[in-house]
């Protein structure tokens, strides 16, 4: 009752109560602040890892041999192995395609053309053409041909399709239909030296994977097509892997290296992004940190209001132990006066924080350069325990902040201040 009483400043004391505005201001600021930064640092490592694992397995199954001569085999001891919830053949390898004067320098993934055990939903970031032209046949003009017969129509010529990203194909100046070079790097020898081997292919299709690296250095081919380009025969080169639990497909992996042996190696999407994901954790960490001193800030000015008020009310606190009070509840008055103080600034920082990301996330105001950041606007993602964990501290903080003048109250004799005062 006392300490409610006292949070009720007189008129004489309206610049301790002005005091008390301004902390339970700062407690708010600094909550609400903490909240939206790391609901935004948590929507920008999720957006980001979603992008990652929709262009890429959460398992890539490779041999130190090479290739994997058996792929029948080793797919069926694959699936057959608990948490893999869909595996497929995949031939990985370097080249580069070049149209007219243009070249550039990119990653081919073979895979099945019916896409009917593959690990990655292509056909959801299509933005031309369609996926069953992967690997299909396609009739296309003959350049330099002339006409044939009576009705004048181009020579022709078969080329089976691919799938390129969007930001090559504006690069390379191709569009759907467009016939494309791939040079292999691994010459074929021949009596003069190794020979680069070049195939001509069809533009089937692009794809938008949100992410420049992959738009512009990646193309998907079919696997048989890939195998004969790459002279490997019914040979692969790996095996990518969807299991069932996306944060345990580290135990898979090394679940699939126990059952395989040497010479598999199983890497899983968390270690190949470790440092990527690392380096999200740490910032978080560190805002966490830099933020919290928001927090201790507004914490000292609770320190500076309940001294005040200790000063003020040193006749109360006389008369009160005089009548016998305790040190322990004269204590507790003025420790309870700054956890309100902190309780309803963490209340309304929480409350500000929602309120907060709401607004970024209902009508994303924030823009983005496209061009530096992989997203247009600022990703947001809400979850409890992080206000919760921010809630607790913020509160653990201004009760710590009590304890100071709390103390230097209890000690107060009473005799000292009757004499005197």
């Amino acid at each position: 009752m006392v300490g409610l009483r006292y949070l009720r400043a007189k008129r004489s004391e309206a610049f301790i109560s002005l005091i008390t505005v301004i902390s339970i201001v700062g407690v708010m600021i600094g909550v609400m602040t903490l909240n939206i930064v790391l609901a935004v640092m948590t929507g920008f490592e999720e957006d980001l890892r979603d992008r990652i694992l929709g262009f890429n397995p959460h398992i890539v199954l490779v041999s130190y041999a090479g290739t994997i001569a058996d792929p029948d085999e080793i797919l069926r001891e694959v699936r057959a192995t608990p948490g893999v919830a869909a595996a497929a053949p995949l031939v990985y390898s370097q080249v580069m395609l070049s149209s007219g004067q243009s070249v550039s320098g990119v990653v081919v993934r073979g895979v099945p053309p019916d896409m009917e055990n593959a690990v990655i939903d292509l056909k959801a970031h299509l933005t031309s053409g369609s996926l069953a032209g992967l690997g299909a046949p396609f009739e296309v003009p003959v350049e330099g041909g002339k006409g044939a017969g009576a009705d004048g129509r181009p020579e022709t010529t078969t080329l089976t399709g691919v799938i390129i990203g969007g930001e090559l194909a504006k690069q390379l100046g191709l569009a759907v239909g467009d016939p494309v070079s791939v040079v292999s790097p691994l010459g074929t020898p021949s009596p003069v030296g190794p020979i680069p081997k070049m195939k001509r292919f069809v533009v089937a299709g692009t794809f938008d994977s949100g992410m420049y690296d992959y738009d512009s250095g990646l193309i998907y081919m079919g696997i048989a097509d890939a195998q004969k380009f790459f002279g490997l025969g019914d040979a692969i080169t790996g095996v990518e892997i969807r299991v069932t639990d996306l944060y345990g497909a580290d135990k898979v992996a090394r679940r699939l290296e126990q059952t395989l042996g040497t010479p598999f190696r199983a890497r899983d999407w968390m270690e190949v992004n470790r440092n990527l994901f690392l380096a999200f954790r740490l910032e978080k960490v560190v805002y966490f940190i830099v933020l919290t001193l928001i927090v201790l800030v507004a914490a000292f000015n609770i320190v500076a209001t309940l001294i005040m008020v200790v000063m003020e009310k040193r006749k109360d606190i006389a008369i009160l132990k005089s009548m016998g009070a305790t040190d322990r509840s004269i204590a507790r008055i003025f420790m309870l006066k700054g956890l309100i103080i902190g309780v309803v600034g963490t209340l309304l920082g929480v409350v500000g924080g929602y309120a907060g990301c709401w607004l970024l996330r209902r009508y994303q105001f924030v823009e983005l350069p496209k061009d530096v950041f992989y997203v247009s606007t600022l990703p947001v993602r809400v979850y409890g325990e992080n206000f919760a964990a921010v809630a607790l501290v913020s509160v653990a903080i201004c009760l710590l902040a009590t304890i100071y003048p709390a103390r230097q109250a209890a000690g107060l004799a009473p005799v000292e201040v009757i004499r005197y005062e």
